[in-house]
């Protein structure tokens, strides 16, 4: 059995597959757009907690990622400046080897596990590259007062967000922003999921009238469970005029999505002018995409087999332009 460190050291038959892989990247995310940018994305990494440590799963072993499938995902993170992950575990043996292979450059930032089974249990993390993005200084959990309502209406939230959402602000290139992530809980119903879409929404909005003064960019993103465009679950996120990315609108989200019949789960989104005292975007939004590693990485496996060792959800993106007056 391989040791933690070694995944410094992959084998040739990994290091060749690697290369292929990150040649195969250069051509699906296109180059960074002219001028001061931050490029912005959010991966809902299924289960991502345990590792095999083997650059190859044996049979029947569990869990089923392994080092090599560490270096494929670290290829993708480093397209990006700055990553919200969503299902990273109270288990950190897949998420410290991570690191390594990102190398000292990278960091990370993370809450502690959610409790409670609709907490599954999970933490909300940032990854984001210190030569591009750099902590500014406030990292917290939004939590909703609920002995005086703190802006949410009442009766549409009777407890705690399940899991709490992580705002985390980053400086880059002479612009503050701030990132919301949260990963919205499923239930066994999608009218279930209403009432916090709706909750998370107001909060955010009230939030962000407060930070209205320091002229901060207020960024949500995360995975958001909505089924599809038009149904209420879009409509309670989007109801205190937070907008969706609309580089992203006809972007699949899941390996599993037929096409024409996609979800919504993930989403980039932001407040726009004229919303009374919230913060407008300075940032520019002027890309989109999402990384689609099905091709170049399922082999022999099946999807269900291919979500345990990458993800069922692909990377979205944003590239956002930074003013330079």
């Amino acid at each position: 059995m391989a040791r933690e460190a070694d995944v410094l050291q992959s084998p040739e038959r990994v290091a060749q597959r690697v290369a292929r892989w990150e040649e195969h990247l250069g051509t699906v995310v296109p180059v960074r757009p002219a001028g001061p940018s931050v490029r912005i994305a959010t991966w809902n990494l299924r289960v991502f907690g345990g590792l095999t440590k083997a650059w190859a799963t044996p049979e029947d072993a569990s869990p089923q990622r392994n080092f090599t499938d560490l270096v494929m995902i670290a290829g993708v993170l480093r397209q990006f400046d700055g990553v919200a992950v969503q299902e990273v575990r109270g288990d950190l043996r897949a998420l410290r080897p991570l690191m390594k292979v990102l190398g000292e450059d990278w960091a990370s930032i993370l809450t502690d596990v959610t409790e409670g089974k609709d907490g599954n249990p999970e933490r909300l993390a940032f990854l984001f590259d210190t030569r591009r993005v750099k902590l500014s200084g406030l990292a917290c959990e939004l939590v909703v007062l609920l002995e005086r309502d703190a802006g949410v209406g009442l009766g549409e939230l009777d407890r705690q967000f399940a899991r709490t959402s992580y705002a985390v602000s980053f400086f880059s290139q002479g612009q503050t922003f701030t990132l919301v992530t949260l990963h919205v809980v499923f239930g066994d119903h999608a009218a279930e999921r209403v009432p916090e879409l709706r909750a998370i929404a107001e909060w955010l909005a009230g939030w962000a009238e407060q930070e209205f003064g320091w002229n901060h960019n207020l960024i949500a993103l995360g995975d958001f469970s909505i089924d599809r465009v038009g149904d209420p679950l879009l409509e309670a996120f989007t109801s205190t005029g937070l907008v969706p990315a609309p580089q992203l609108a006809d972007l699949p989200r899941t390996i599993f999505d037929d096409a024409g019949a996609g979800h919504f789960y993930d989403q980039i989104a932001w407040f726009t002018q004229g919303q009374r005292n919230r913060p407008v975007l300075t940032l520019d939004p002027v890309a989109g995409g999402h990384v689609d590693f099905v091709l170049e990485l399922q082999g022999e496996s099946t999807l269900a087999q291919l979500s345990f060792h990458i993800s069922d959800h692909y990377p979205i993106w944003v590239d956002f332009a930074i003013p330079t007056d």
